[in-house]
């Protein structure tokens, strides 16, 4: 019985006693949510267009901070840094349309995926050889990121009724905001553009978008840049909120549970499926962790993707597909 009331019932008695406390822990979870479901975006884009799950994403994350923060140690302004890593995004995305995609057109997408673990190393290498292997700090201040904090105290959601006590880093309410509204761009640039058309048009058929006149190679140039600019920004707030180091491919690999849960193929997937887990895994860490000695939120969200394939495996927004044999 006390181990059930522990697990079922404690936790909960604890998010009512202090309020305040449970919306600063909703309010984390959020900011990681919604930077999960940004990582998230970026395998999703190109998912859709080539059918192709890109594993190089973290490791692009990882290389456009590091041009970034590489570019600024050089003397170059931060915004015109900014500008130049876009270009190096584009670079990336026409090499591996040029070097990668186009040789293995109507390949088996185990080749394809082979492919982008390829890439990943490469990536890796060049890396290191360019900006070395040690931490770097993001230049928060000369992207004009805010610093700082501030309290609210809400009357009456503390402790036995007193007022409560709330922290929000400017940093974190920056991050939120510019990454909802990359977001919501892409969302509207993909499904309201002729060129976000063309797009799901080669997700679609492949065969159907080139008898039609799109070209396979202009959209896989675009869909691999847009997913480098979303690295870039991921990058950026990631690398903000701590170093900028190779250790960020790790958290990109977070993406994948929120990939399960929303589904390979949707935008609206990933804006849920990375609040869930984000919001998820810090509800678990706080209130559930203790019970088994803490550090619960490096795993919590990949069972919770597991639970979730066991019930709907094609994800919340996925595309179930029927095959009759």
């Amino acid at each position: 019985m006390e181990t059930l009331y522990a697990v079922l019932v404690d936790p909960f008695v604890q998010m009512a006693s202090t309020p305040d406390f449970f919306i600063q822990v909703l309010w984390e979870g959020f900011v990681a949510g919604v930077l999960y479901a940004l990582i998230a975006l970026g395998f999703v884009l190109i998912f859709k267009a080539s059918g192709v799950f890109n594993f190089a994403q973290g490791i692009m994350v990882v290389f456009a901070a590091l041009s970034l923060v590489g570019l600024v140690e050089l003397g170059v302004p931060a915004p015109i840094a900014f500008l130049l890593c876009l270009g190096i995004m584009l670079v990336l995305a026409i090499g591996v349309e040029r070097l990668v995609l186009r040789p293995l057109v109507n390949q088996p997408d185990i080749i394809l995926f082979m492919a982008t673990i390829g890439l990943t190393f490469f990536l890796i290498g060049l890396g290191e050889l360019i900006f070395g292997g040690e931490p770097k700090t993001m230049v928060t201040e000369a992207l004009f990121l805010p610093t700082g904090s501030s309290v609210w105290e809400p009357a009456g959601l503390g402790p036995d009724g007193e007022p409560g006590f709330i922290l929000f880093q400017h940093l974190d309410v920056a991050a939120a905001a510019i990454a909802l509204a990359l977001v919501a761009a892409l969302g509207f640039f993909f499904s309201k553009t002729r060129i976000g058309r063309g797009l799901r048009a080669v997700a679609d058929d492949h065969q159907a978008a080139l008898s039609v006149g799109i070209s396979l190679n202009q959209i896989w140039v675009i869909v691999w840049f847009a997913a480098g600019v979303v690295a870039l920004f991921t990058g950026i707030m990631w690398g903000a909120r701590s170093d900028v180091s190779f250790a960020l491919e790790i958290i990109a690999f977070k993406a994948l549970p929120v990939l399960i849960l929303g589904g390979l193929t949707s935008i609206p997937g990933a804006i849920v499926g990375g609040l869930i887990i984000g919001i998820g895994e810090k509800l678990g860490e706080i209130y559930w962790g203790p019970l088994v000695g803490g550090g619960i939120e490096s795993w919590f969200a990949y069972m919770i993707a597991l639970a979730f394939l066991l019930v709907r495996p094609q994800g919340l927004f996925g595309e179930r597909i029927i095959e009759r044999i």
